[in-house]
């Protein structure tokens, strides 16, 4: 007679975290509501073969848009470049390149929006000129002459309107709740998120995150270590409490 075989490995975390996601209560809190979210890097030419950029890979912006999309919103998605795709037929994906183009997108979309998330890792930073072929290496040390890209979330923040809420983001490595509170008045935001690359977990390429939520009318609220959808989720609630506040 042969021996039965039990197989007791543990799932794979994301199905643990997509089961899980699957139980809670979906309320449509956010139906009839308009939002704009940016996601991802920014992609700065130096010439047709290389670029600056950064590490962001899209995926806490991506979460987010989901969220408010389950919760009943209109979305649209600004997505830098990354391999990531957003599986949510509902949601609007413009897919963008360099912070130029990004900003583009983003100042025509912005005026209908009840809610911006500017969760994209913009560069602050682009090439002065864009060389139209290859750079050839030389023996000789080369120096790229940079100027700044517009900052998205300060310039619409300044057009923004007493009925729109806007929520951005702030990635430091030191004076993390000192430097983001300063954002919050010089960009117009409603409230800050803020991470430390300094937290294990946090940050670029995981599917966890650590917060930390600024905002005017309370003390800075510290949130453990979490699911990038979950961290979706209690930024969401707070954009809901705000919104249930207006009316």
């Amino acid at each position: 007679m042969g021996s039965l075989q039990v197989d007791c490995r543990m799932a794979e975390p994301e199905d643990i975290v997509a089961y899980l996601d699957g139980q809670k209560t979906i309320t449509q809190d956010l139906k009839g509501k308009h939002i704009l979210i940016t996601a991802g890097p920014t992609l700065e030419a130096i010439d047709p073969v290389r670029y600056i950029s950064n590490h962001s890979s899209g995926t806490m912006g991506i979460r987010l848009a989901e969220e408010c999309e389950q919760r009943g919103a209109s979305v649209s998605i600004v997505l830098g470049p990354t391999t990531l795709e957003v599986n949510s037929e509902g949601i609007k994906v413009i897919r963008v390149k360099s912070a130029a183009e990004m900003y583009q997108v983003c100042k025509e979309v912005y005026p209908s929006c009840d809610v911006s998330i500017f969760a994209a890792a913009v560069a602050d930073y682009t090439p002065s000129t864009t060389a139209a072929q290859k750079v050839k290496k030389s023996d000789d040390d080369l120096s790229i002459p940079l100027k700044r890209t517009v900052d998205i979330a300060k310039s619409l923040g300044q057009q923004k309107r007493s009925y729109q809420i806007n929520v951005g983001f702030a990635l430091e490595t030191q004076k993390g709740i000192e430097y983001a509170k300063g954002k919050l008045d010089k960009k117009n935001f409603d409230f800050i998120v803020l991470n430390s690359l300094k937290d294990k977990g946090a940050g670029f390429g995981t599917d966890t995150n650590k917060i930390t939520i600024i905002s005017r009318d309370k003390d800075p609220q510290i949130f453990p270590l979490k699911s990038k959808v979950a961290v979706a989720n209690d930024i969401i609630n707070k954009v809901v409490s705000i919104l249930a506040k207006a009316k």
